[in-house]
């Protein structure tokens, strides 16, 4: 029997490759059968994990990946490290609970928003990353091309959707209307990071000054959500404030 080519045909392809290692590992050591079974399994498991992370990741989008490791905490001069810090261990993900990231430029909202997209993706959780503008970018293309059902579903679906840079930039009365469908439509089933410059007093502005449809998505969005508000000067900017 080729058990190299039974174990490819059933798809175990890490044991395949592994299989004469492990067994030639096992005899020396002399461990069980039951010993040497669970090391491949482990094995192909631990690989199976690390291919669909990998798969995580292409799909999240994310521009440029980030660690909360390399985060400057010292920067800013107002930001509450310890909801940070609790927001990183994904309790929110429980109850759909959405995340804000609120303050100026340069103070490492997208940073943050980034480094967490990452972090889900390393622990397999569904996620995209996309700036707001794009997003509602490609949701108008397609509703002229008549397939905004589809575009919509690829904003819904991810458990974990990352809208950056919310307010930089206002959106007329049919983005608004797109982005409230999204927000709408991860309510209690996914949850929403936003990035914003702007406090929630000032949102209405960016979406077609429509109070109405502005009080909708809060209701949405921040009823159920962890603001981070970050206040500084722009990180971005310190050797000039430096000099």
């Amino acid at each position: 029997m080729d058990i190299k080519k039974l174990l490819k045909e059933l798809g175990l392809k890490w044991m395949a490759e592994n299989v004469d290692a492990v067994l030639a590992a096992s005899k020396e050591r002399k461990t069980t059968p039951a010993e040497t079974l669970g090391r491949l399994l482990d094995g192909e498991r631990e690989a199976r994990m690390a291919r669909s992370v990998q798969r995580r990741l292409r799909a999240a989008k994310v521009p440029v990946p980030r660690s909360l490791a390399d985060f400057n905490w010292a920067w800013p001069k107002k930001i509450d490290k310890d909801m940070v810090m609790d927001i990183f261990r994904f309790g929110f993900l429980k109850d759909n609970g959405n995340v804000v990231f609120m303050g100026g430029v340069g103070l490492g909202k997208t940073f943050l928003s980034s480094a967490l997209a990452i972090e889900a993706c390393g622990r397999n959780i569904p996620t995209l990353f996309t700036t707001t503008v794009d997003m509602v970018n490609n949701l108008q293309a397609a509703a002229a091309r008549g397939c905004l059902a589809k575009a919509v579903k690829t904003y819904t679906a991810p458990q974990l959707l990352h809208c950056d840079e919310f307010g930089y930039l206002p959106v007329d009365q049919q983005g608004a209307h797109l982005l409230f469908q999204v927000i709408s439509g991860r309510c209690e089933k996914g949850s929403t990071i936003v990035t914003t410059n702007k406090p929630y007093r000032q949102w209405t502005s960016t979406l077609a000054n429509d109070a109405a449809l502005t009080a909708a998505l809060l209701d949405r969005l921040a009823g159920n959500c962890k603001t981070v508000v970050i206040e500084g000067d722009s990180y971005r900017m310190r050797d000039k404030l430096d000099s």
